[in-house]
């Protein structure tokens, strides 16, 4: 995989500086859309099973950045126990925004503002390479889910149900 357009983003721009090989991939977003992470594996034809949405959980208090496929919805529980917590719900778009320094719909797990824990849906393992927001609505990023793993910090754990 090449490292084109490195610049743009705070994610390609920290996949760049790391020399971590990335493909990007544009499309066009389309307005009133919310289902941004099918819109993005439609337009890019490829399987909804390898590309991922970001979601940000608080997880007993505490922001958790969980990675699942698009065909799938995050299990909370799972999430939860993956992180060590009793409870974890949705955060709030409005914090998520802050924290990440992305807007819903763009946020991508890579170059956020805060380093968050980051859990990836096991799922991951089993492609060559992921899809991922690459930090605006209508970008998603192509890379090694090893990678992934590396530049988040983040681990693997079954966090999402069909």
């Amino acid at each position: 995989m090449a490292k084109k357009n490195s610049a743009g983003t705070p994610a390609t721009a920290a996949l760049a500086s790391l020399g971590i090989a990335f493909t990007p991939h544009s499309y066009e977003h389309q307005p009133g859309t919310a289902g941004y992470g099918r819109e993005a594996a439609e337009a890019l034809a490829v399987d909804g099973n390898q590309v991922f949405k970001t979601l940000l959980a608080d997880a007993d208090g505490m922001l958790v950045v969980a990675i699942v496929p698009v065909t799938g919805v995050l299990d909370l529980k799972a999430l939860a126990s993956a992180v060590g917590a009793k409870r974890a719900g949705m955060a709030d778009p409005a914090l998520a925004e802050r924290k990440t320094g992305y807007v819903v719909g763009g946020i991508s797990p890579i170059g956020q503002r805060t380093r968050l824990r980051t859990i990836i849906d096991a799922s991951a393992g089993e492609f060559a390479t992921v899809f991922v927001s690459g930090g605006r609505r209508g970008f998603d990023i192509e890379l090694d889910p090893a990678d992934l793993l590396s530049v988040t910090g983040g681990s693997l754990a079954a966090i999402s149900r069909r």
